[in-house]
């Protein structure tokens, strides 16, 4: 009874996100996913959302708000395709370089921002809005302010970009090595009990600091990946956004932060970060398909309608229950 009351409430909102947006679709006369450029899009989308979904969730568990996460995405994906072009040159092998480096550039760029919260030991939220502006002002300095293209448009780059099975990859490992790293590991028992109880764990002998910054390491980290995977889609990288103008990359991890977290409670917040991000990436898909139709603008507005209701319901959730429970005879 136990175990099918947990399939069911981890599946049962994919399942009517699923539902719902099919039938949309077929009134419509739509294809959610019309051929296999869809496809392709459809699971790169899984990706960037659950992972930038993963890395938001990381310190916002803890209390600690990160807004610089989409200026640690599009930095460390600028660095990486400088340096990678001037490595290969757009030859063989570019797309798993740039990778590389772009985890390895973002792991960094985290370090850097936790680095910069314990030692000012100013509030994280203040802290991540100064890193933003710094990061966003590095990549402007290196991009000239211009559009990062010929660095990331190769052969190499174009099959990563036109193949679903690549990114499914990079979803299985991240969700396999967070849930490992979190669930399974001391750091992971540590960070669960300063998120508990900061002043009894760290009287208990748990270091603090560190914990924090390896956050920091694996949250920058993960935007590399995420940074990556935005070039490769678009084939192109931003680098004159300024004023917080990287902040639209995090945002589209909040509805399905929510969204996984209660997912979460069934099985686990990791399986529930990428249900969530296969809901937003079916919406997103049933987006496209009626682009003639949902502006810009409207599909904004229906996603902040979605957060702003289960948020809602989520705090109401113990009212609701109460009044749709069975009246006993």
């Amino acid at each position: 009874m136990k175990v099918s009351r947990r399939i069911i409430g981890t599946l049962a909102i994919p399942c009517m996100a699923a539902a719902i947006l099919l039938i949309l679709c077929a009134i419509g006369g739509k294809s959610m996913i019309a051929n296999a450029t869809s496809f392709n899009y459809f699971v790169q989308y899984i990706a960037i959302v659950m992972i930038t979904t993963m890395a938001l969730s990381v310190n916002l568990g803890s209390g600690r708000f990160d807004f610089s996460l989409g200026s640690m995405a599009v930095l460390s994906s600028v660095l990486a395709a400088k340096v990678t072009k001037a490595i290969l040159n757009g030859g063989t092998g570019s797309a798993i370089v740039m990778l590389a480096l772009g985890i390895l550039f973002g792991g960094l760029l985290g370090l850097a921002s936790g680095g910069l919260y314990v030692t000012l030991k100013i509030p994280p939220i203040i802290a991540s809005l100064g890193v933003t502006l710094i990061y966003e002002g590095i990549t402007f300095t290196v991009t000239s302010g211009k559009y990062v293209m010929d660095e990331v448009r190769n052969p190499s780059m174009t099959a990563f970009a036109g193949s679903w099975y690549y990114p499914a990859i990079l979803i299985a490992a991240v969700l396999a090595l967070t849930i490992y790293l979190f669930d399974h590991t001391r750091f992971g028992y540590d960070y669960r009990a300063l998120q508990s109880g900061q002043k009894v764990a760290v009287n208990t002998g748990i270091r603090e600091i560190p914990n924090v910054l390896w956050c920091y390491v694996i949250c920058g980290a993960l935007m590399g990946i995420v940074g990556f995977l935005n070039a490769a889609r678009s084939s192109n990288i931003n680098g004159g956004a300024l004023n917080f103008g990287s902040i639209g990359i995090m945002f589209t991890a909040f509805l399905p932060m929510f969204i996984g977290g209660y997912i979460g409670r069934f099985s686990n917040d990791k399986l529930g970060y990428f249900l969530a991000a296969v809901c937003m990436s079916m919406l997103n898909s049933t987006f496209a398909a009626f682009s003639n139709e949902i502006s810009a603008s409207m599909q904004s507005i229906i996603n902040a309608v979605l957060l702003v209701v289960f948020l809602i319901y989520l705090n109401n959730e113990g009212l609701l229950k109460k009044l749709f429970k069975p009246v006993k005879a």
